[in-house]
């Protein structure tokens, strides 16, 4: 007999996914077996393949001790660098201000290199993950930025955090905003943009549209000017809707797109030759309108990138404001 104490990271489960992480020795097949044989009980007692696991439960297996043998695993996240550049960092998250050229994800052709990976192996090094304890849980992350944007990125350290600030970020209680530069100045130095959004996956590429069409989605985006330069403007840009290339696309639309970002047609260059779109996910507030619970204590904070690498012309702007 051997027993089994559910820990905080693995609370929220069904039985039967966390078993499946936790023995992956042992054959989906008989797992559910063992369940209706009572050979797996959960605090004593037969369960139930669908059982919602708590912290604190205790799960008895009479099974063959050769179940609880490991497979080998690789660490694919070792590979990656365990540097991060961070902004903020606390027991539940951790945000890191993530650079242009940096993928958050692996892609489809697969790179080593990805933020993700690079958040694994510092809390790896740090004694603050581990996969053979953990292994219901690999840290995550909330919100997502494309590869050649910049800006800040939660990552949730554990299974409560991320669940918290996924159901927040649906019900828009993380205020995001981005700063960018634009080409030429907009007729109006504040507003919000309203429109809807196709995408074509084929492509990786939107197209917006004034009305509603078949397949596409509602897109709301506020901006208001900072300042103008005589060729750019440097703009400050709250998304109140959250989809695919939202900003570069809509800005586009209206006659101005974002500087360096030859996909949505801003081919027109700055005298330093951009490498990447003038797009950065500078600030971000949290302002949680019901009950944050453990979390309470982040209400209301707010964390700025004070130095952006596009707004170098602009430096009499204070951004802290």
């Amino acid at each position: 007999m051997r027993e089994m104490q559910i820990g905080k990271n693995d609370a929220g489960q069904r039985l039967d996914k966390f078993l499946q992480k936790r023995l992956n020795a042992l054959p989906k097949s008989l797992m559910y077996k063992y369940i209706r044989k009572k050979c797996i009980k959960l605090n004593g007692k037969k369960c139930d393949i669908s059982a919602q696991l708590r912290e604190g439960d205790v799960l008895t297996f009479f099974i063959r001790d050769e179940f609880f043998a490991e497979k080998p695993r690789q660490y694919e996240f070792m590979k990656a660098p365990a540097e991060l550049d961070t902004v903020y960092e606390d027991e539940n998250i951790i945000l890191i201000d993530k650079k242009p050229g940096i993928i958050v994800h692996q892609d489809k052709s697969y790179h080593f290199d990805s933020l993700v990976a690079r958040v694994c192996h510092y809390l790896y090094l740090k004694g603050e993950y581990d996969p053979e304890e953990d292994k219901a849980f690999t840290p995550a992350l909330v919100n997502r930025i494309d590869r050649n944007t910049g800006g800040i990125v939660i990552a949730a350290k554990n299974a409560e955090a991320l669940r918290f600030f996924n159901s927040r970020m649906k019900t828009r209680e993380l205020e995001k905003y981005y700063l960018c530069l634009l080409c030429g100045k907009p007729k109006r130095d504040s507003g919000v943009l309203r429109g809807f959004i196709t995408k074509d996956e084929s492509k990786n590429k939107v197209r917006v549209h004034k009305t509603e069409v078949e397949g596409s989605k509602e897109i709301i985006t506020k901006y208001r000017i900072l300042d103008f330069n005589g060729k750019y403007s440097l703009a400050e840009v709250e998304l109140l809707t959250g989809r695919t290339h939202q900003i570069r696309a809509h800005f586009a639309s209206i006659g101005h797109p974002l500087a360096g970002d030859t996909k949505y047609g801003g081919k027109q260059k700055t005298p330093d030759n951009l490498s990447y779109q003038a797009l950065y996910s500078y600030r971000l507030k949290f302002s949680f309108n019901s009950d944050a619970g453990s979390f309470a204590y982040l209400n209301g904070r707010e964390f700025r990138i004070s130095s952006v690498w596009f707004s170098r012309d602009f430096e009499h702007i204070t951004l802290n404001t």
